[in-house]
């Protein structure tokens, strides 16, 4: 039995089974779970939650049971769910300080989830769905914030990091592709999850700085089949999830792996998947390699003959923007500026923050130029080592920090 109780009243030994609130307005990634530590009761009591449910039939009930008036349900189905909030589209700016807190809380479960794969214990999709949906409501409001943010990763936390880029990459493409709304939530589920099976790859050669050798590189090559494995011990976890995890790395000409699927036998998961973790990997910063920039990730991967499903890949341009936020681009009037928001409009039309002048090769005082209500145009892409050019990112993150 379920008992909705304040948190005055909780101690350790209970089995928690949700709070009554929004997901980030509690300091835990999950929210089922039996009170063992003081210091998570500490935590609860600090926060804006003033209500939470407990399972008496998994730990501890309230002291004085018979005593205490206390809202009760049989099952968790029948907890009264808050109203859905409806999510109002939001300014770049506004959305970028929200989407940290949920990057943030992400790669914490995400970290999580890897530790928990590697002590053998089952995997519980249905920990994650609050982390899915909050992801799913920011891209919702803004795509471009989250996104760009999960872009920007340090060499040790790339393996966590890309797994919340590539859900909310797989959700904002899902999107795009007409899917509804449980499906979209699918996909993003199936992001999150898709690299699952790199917790069983040892970390000296997940992180290695260099080349891998031929033997480090098949061994990195199973990490879709481990992660199949620990999904198929996992509870709550969909066909779809299990599906691009095991075959994201499958390309349409038949040369991917491990089962060297192709246009025809890959599911629409599986492609979408394939184009989000490629986009990722390649506009993030490696061990081994600089991140390319993202309008030129655009360019190369849309190249590559026989790698991505055409139809699939076209919507993941138009999810993003030909010029997604990051790319530095070249303006007519040869001023230089990186892309800092999706125009309304117009692939074609973002705004630009404007910072160096290629005919004087100089920096410039930055402004923000919106080019939907302006004269300039862009160019073309331009490659900041041309231009002695570094640290991009700083023009579009930092003043948001």
């Amino acid at each position: 039995m379920l008992k909705k109780i304040p948190i005055d009243q909780l101690r350790l030994g209970m089995h928690l089974q949700a709070f009554c609130g929004a997901w980030l307005d509690h300091p835990f990634w999950r929210t089922r779970f039996v009170l063992q530590d003081p210091a998570d009761i500490t935590l609860i009591r600090e926060s804006s939650i003033r209500e939470v449910w407990i399972d008496v039939s998994k730990g501890l009930d309230i002291e004085s049971p018979e005593s205490t008036p206390v809202e009760t349900v049989e099952t968790a189905e029948a907890i009264p769910e808050e109203a859905p909030v409806i999510q109002e589209k939001a300014s770049f700016n506004d959305e970028f300080k929200r989407a940290q807190k949920i990057v943030s809380r992400g790669k914490e479960a995400v970290v999580s989830m890897f530790q928990e794969a590697r002590m053998g214990k089952a995997i519980e999709a249905e920990a994650a769905a609050p982390l899915v949906e909050e992801i799913s409501n920011s891209v919702l409001r803004n795509p471009g914030a989250l996104i760009s943010l999960a872009r920007l990763k340090t060499a040790d936390d790339y393996t966590f990091m890309h797994s919340v880029a590539v859900c909310a990459l797989m959700i904002a493409l899902a999107r795009q592709l007409g899917l509804d709304e449980q499906q979209v939530r699918e996909a993003g589920m199936a992001g999150l999850l898709h690299d699952l099976g790199k917790a069983m790859i040892p970390l000296e050669v997940l992180n290695k700085p260099g080349k891998l050798t031929d033997a480090e590189f098949d061994l990195v090559k199973t990490h879709p089949e481990e992660g199949y494995k620990l999904l198929l011990e996992g509870s709550g976890v969909s066909e779809i999830t299990k599906d691009v995890c095991l075959h994201h790395h499958e390309k349409v000409d038949g040369s991917g792996y491990p089962k060297k699927l192709n246009g025809e036998s890959m599911s629409l998961y599986a492609k979408m998947g394939a184009v989000c973790d490629v986009y990722d990997a390649v506009t993030s910063n490696r061990p081994y390699k600089a991140g390319w920039d993202p309008a030129e990730s655009i360019k190369r991967m849309s190249e590559w003959t026989g790698h991505f499903d055409p139809t699939v890949f076209q919507a993941f341009v138009k999810s993003l923007g030909i010029y997604p936020v990051g790319s530095l681009v070249r303006l007519a009037s040869g001023k230089l500026g990186v892309v800092i928001e999706q125009g309304e409009q117009s692939l074609l039309k973002p705004k630009v923050k404007v910072f160096f002048s290629t005919k004087s090769q100089a920096y410039i005082k930055p402004e923000t130029i919106d080019l939907a209500r302006s004269p300039e145009k862009i160019a073309g892409r331009e490659d900041a080592a041309k231009w002695g050019i570094k640290d991009i990112d700083r023009y579009w993150a930092s003043d948001k920090v």
